[in-house]
């Protein structure tokens, strides 16, 4: 019987090298055999276009159905939340899709809200609550959308970080010491 490496195992560098158009029509073409270059293959980000709006860079996730529970998310460019995300988070950017939840603290750029936040959120540039977005807790945001239907409840304060200490005036007894 042969041994099998773990499913979590390392994988051979040559394990993952990404196909191009040109390279599955030599293989599943009109059955003649066409030259192949001895060069490397294309990089999987040439032959993808990407979207305008969406930022490149690292991507996490986290599907339909599925919880992810108890754990600090960092560098991380862009998290979307398809199922339940309990967890703290300090990134680029959030997407919570309509049946998406995330519970917890997050410190992020961006936020795009579609399904439900709930917990500490810190959007240093910009939130948007789509219409059917749920946002509760203890909010800071740097710019604010919320269309029709969307909602936005707890407290909530206007500016992060550096330009909301300078916005809020010092307390009368720290004046005096």
């Amino acid at each position: 019987m042969a041994v099998q490496n773990p499913f979590f195992g390392r994988r051979e560098p040559d394990a993952l090298v990404p196909r191009s158009p040109s390279t599955a029509q030599q293989h599943h073409g009109n059955g003649a055999a066409q030259p192949t270059s001895a060069a490397a293959p294309a990089p999987l980000s040439s032959s993808v276009p990407k979207s305008s709006t969406e930022p490149a860079g690292s991507k996490l996730t986290v599907g339909p159905n599925i919880k992810l529970k108890g754990v600090e998310i960092t560098d991380c460019d862009t998290l979307v939340v398809e199922g339940t995300v309990e967890a703290t988070m300090d990134s680029r950017v959030i997407q919570i899709a309509e049946q998406g939840a995330f519970r917890g603290a997050a410190e992020i750029d961006i936020a795009e809200i579609r399904g439900e936040f709930s917990g500490t959120l810190t959007a240093r540039h910009k939130l948007v609550i789509h219409g059917t977005g749920k946002v509760s807790g203890k909010v800071r945001y740097g710019k604010l959308v919320i269309e029709e239907g969307g909602q936005l409840s707890g407290e909530v304060e206007m500016g992060t970080g550096a330009a909301l200490a300078r916005a809020r005036p010092e307390p009368a007894s720290v004046l005096a010491a």
